[in-house]
């Protein structure tokens, strides 16, 4: 069983929290171009503001793309190989089979109309320009606006250099109206300090400041970040000096382009105003990829001169110092770097000597966190653990990544391994996938252990659930001696669990409740194998149903539930949910078939799970069929929405797609073809939070 995860609306731009200022020309041409030419990449230098800019264009082209504006982040991708999937993720696809992930995507976009806004390409030029060349060859609707600092060279690219934003030259005349820069800095040190309120008769130290900045957005920003704490004058007379001794050395990213001196003097400058600490907390910070939160930045950053608990405080100067960004959850405050802004940390890093050590601290506070929520997963606390760990997926990910990049073979494969829960229980089968194969390459030479073990059957696991059982038979004929030569309770009945789901899914009931007898009769107390054991039922139940035996298919299922329920877990409650809805429709009991799919959609929604419910929506609609056709053909409308979000109708599951076949023919004999297609256009055509609170009513 795995879980998938839906997207609110269509599109993910995120929700900004400062206005936008100037550039309306650069805003009204690039409309023009984004919906005229296919491919339009914004360069400059860093700074300029081609993010804030290419986000500002996507969400004035809304109506434009009616399938959605998506952005996708790039810079904490390092591999050529991932652009695609990072494609994928944004996308929220759910298609886990084993089929090549640019194919998946680009099968799912061919019939869209959408807006892809590349950030952040410039490290990965080469391999976006492929990528998006074979992207637009696939889907003819698709059009991309990217952002980087080289051009990405491949066919119908339209350029477009984003200048730095307007500033008065020479010395400006009282009332004059101010050029975008001044508005940008007025309006940022406000934000920054209320009561940093300027007067009319500040415009020509701010037009002079900004002069001096080149109008450079992020710059700009910095300086204004300064006030009150500076007045005007000595901003200015700050900066002068600071512009005056300027040199190459100055620069520790070893960049002297003229066009980023204005930056790099701010930013150096702004480096130069922060405490000791406040420095080294910045250089620290550098090595998270996505975001943080206050505990990670203290487990991570704290030692030597910073303790941990001045970080907390360190953290809120930075913020005020427009150094980090701040944005509040519902786990509290989490914290971000422009990508700028780390490059110019991350060098300090390197310049203290301490970049080895710190990745190697964010190594294993992210394995400490995925060893956490292994063994946190089935509990009350799941909803949390779901949000916190995709909420760090991408430091997971660079944890991963370091621990692939040690010699010694056994933190990869004991953190892949850990994180089973994470692929398969928040649908990340693809990624967990090609993280485990890679720890288990054979070049890496893993000794047998506890780590290999539990490497193999998650890898089996996986695959199994990607439908590759070539693969999974192969993991299988590794893990299942080994697991007996470890004498390894816990491992054994993983393996023979992810046996038992090969069988059951391969068509071998029988054989998968031999298998499945082995498992002892009362759960263990958390965990690993508590999770295992409760997977055992549910194939148990699923194998029952394929052999008619309504009555144990129910047992098994309620003893699942039951055991969940206890334990205050979701996920597999859900699917507890959903064998007895399977189990009572089978038994012609559709009434009851219809409550436990409602109560299992309620509980898969919380985690997001669109594979889930899209199933679970097919049997509400199945049960509805005979006494409700009207309601139950919107439900199917909606349910066909969400499946097509995953990316392959019904997942390609023979058993699934003649039940919806057979659902439509029954809706339409009832209802007939007018009123049929009525009632599914408005499932279909809602708004999916919508469609799932029709269907919970």
């Amino acid at each position: 069983m795995e879980s998938s995860r839906h997207e609110r609306t269509k599109g993910n731009l995120p929700c900004e929290t400062t206005c936008f200022v100037g550039r309306e020309d650069e805003l009204s041409a690039l409309q023009d171009l984004v919906s005229t030419h296919r491919l339009v990449t914004l360069t400059g230098p860093g700074g300029v503001g081609k993010s804030r800019l290419s986000r500002q264009v996507g969400a004035d082209a809304q109506a434009a793309f009616p399938d959605g504006v998506w952005l996708v982040e790039l810079y904490p991708i390092r591999e050529e190989e991932t652009i695609a999937l990072a494609l994928y993720e944004v996308l929220r696809l759910s298609d886990q089979s084993p089929r090549p992930t640019r194919e998946v995507v680009a099968e799912w976009l061919a019939d869209k109309r959408l807006l892809l806004i590349l950030d952040c390409c410039e490290h990965l030029a080469a391999g976006c320009g492929d990528f998006v060349r074979a992207l637009l060859a696939a889907a003819p609707g698709v059009h991309v606006l990217a952002s980087s600092r080289i051009p990405l060279r491949t066919d119908g690219e339209r350029t477009v250099a984003v200048p730095p934003l307007p500033v008065t030259t020479g010395t400006r005349r009282p009332g004059a109206v101010p050029a975008d820069a001044e508005l940008l800095f007025t309006l940022r040190a406000v934000e920054t300090s209320p009561g940093a309120a300027l007067a009319e008769r500040d415009g020509a130290a701010v037009a002079a400041i900004c002069a001096r900045l080149e109008g450079i957005p992020l710059a700009v920003e910095l300086a204004a970040a300064r006030l009150p704490e500076l007045s005007l004058a000595e901003l200015d007379r700050r900066l002068h000096a600071r512009f005056e001794l300027l040199t190459r050395h100055d620069d520790p990213a070893g960049r002297g382009d003229e066009r980023h001196r204005a930056l790099l003097t701010t930013i150096g400058w702004s480096h130069e105003l922060c405490t000791p600490l406040e420095r080294l907390l910045w250089a620290r910070l550098s090595v998270f990829v996505g975001g943080f939160e206050p505990d990670a930045a203290r487990w991570v950053c704290a030692g030597g001169p910073l303790a941990g608990g001045q970080v907390a405080g360190l953290l809120d100067r930075l913020v005020d110092q427009s150094v980090l960004q701040r944005t509040d959850t519902d786990r509290g405050p989490r914290y971000s770097m422009l990508d700028t802004i780390r490059e110019y940390g991350a060098a300090w890093l390197a310049r203290l000597g301490e970049e080895r050590p710190l990745r190697a601290s964010h190594r294993d506070h992210y394995r400490r966190l995925a060893r956490s929520g292994d063994r946190a997963w089935v509990g009350p606390e799941q909803v949390a653990w779901y949000g916190h760990l995709t909420a760090e997926h991408a430091n997971l990910s660079a944890a991963l990544e370091a621990c692939l990049a040690d010699p010694d073979p056994l933190p990869a494969l004991e953190m892949a391994g850990e994180l089973w829960f994470f692929w398969t229980g928040c649908g990340f089968l693809r990624e967990g996938r090609g993280y485990l194969e890679r720890a288990l390459a054979e070049d890496r030479k893993a000794p047998e252990g506890p780590q290999l073990l539990r490497a193999l059957w998650s890898c089996g696991h996986v695959a199994t659930l990607q439908g590759d059982f070539t693969r999974s038979t192969a993991l299988e004929s590794l893990s299942l001696p080994m697991a007996d030569r470890l004498a390894d309770p816990v491992a054994t009945a993983a393996v023979r669990y992810v046996r038992g789901t090969r069988l059951v899914m391969t068509g071998h009931p029988a054989r998968t409740l031999d298998v499945c007898r082995a498992s002892p009769p009362r759960p263990p107390a958390s965990g690993s194998a508590l999770a295992i054991w409760l997977l055992t039922r549910g194939i148990t139940s699923y194998a029952h149903l394929q052999l008619g035996e309504l009555t144990q298919a129910a047992s098994a299922a309620d003893v699942m539930r039951e055991e969940s329920e206890l334990h205050g877990d979701l996920w597999l409650r859900a699917y507890a949910r959903y064998f007895l809805a399977m189990a009572a429709l089978a038994d012609g009991d559709p009434a009851a078939a219809l409550r436990h799919a409602r109560d299992s959609l309620a509980l898969k929604w919380q985690l997001h799970d669109t594979f889930g419910a899209a199933v679970d929506l097919d049997t509400m609609a199945t049960s509805l069929a005979g006494s409700d056709p009207a309601r139950a053909a919107r439900l199917l409308g909606t349910a066909d929405a969400l499946w097509h979000s995953i990316g392959r109708d019904r997942a390609g599951v023979r058993e699934f797609l003649a039940t919806r076949h057979t659902c439509e023919h029954q809706l339409r004999t009832a209802l007939g073809d007018a009123r049929y297609g009525t009632a599914h256009r408005e499932g279909l055509e809602a708004d999916i939070d919508d469609g799932i609170g029709f269907a919970l009513r």
